[in-house]
């Protein structure tokens, strides 16, 4: 049992991944945290697009 302890302890076959996955999680929260704010603003953009169109359709119809 303590020789599968040891030779576990010195296999570094599986830490490549690991960092690799730690990396990208990493990337992930920094993407996420930079993008939020921006996300807001593109938000803010559309709805005063879509309210300014909704100003132009309903309050001038030649129609009537």
């Amino acid at each position: 049992m303590l020789n599968l302890a040891k030779r576990l302890w010195r296999e570094e076959k599986g830490q490549g991944m690991v960092e690799y996955g730690l990396i990208l999680a990493l990337i992930a929260i920094v993407a996420m945290v930079a993008l939020t704010p921006l996300g807001e603003q593109v938000a803010a953009i559309f709805d005063k697009v879509t309210g300014e169109l909704g100003r132009e359709v309903g309050g001038e119809n030649p129609g009537s």
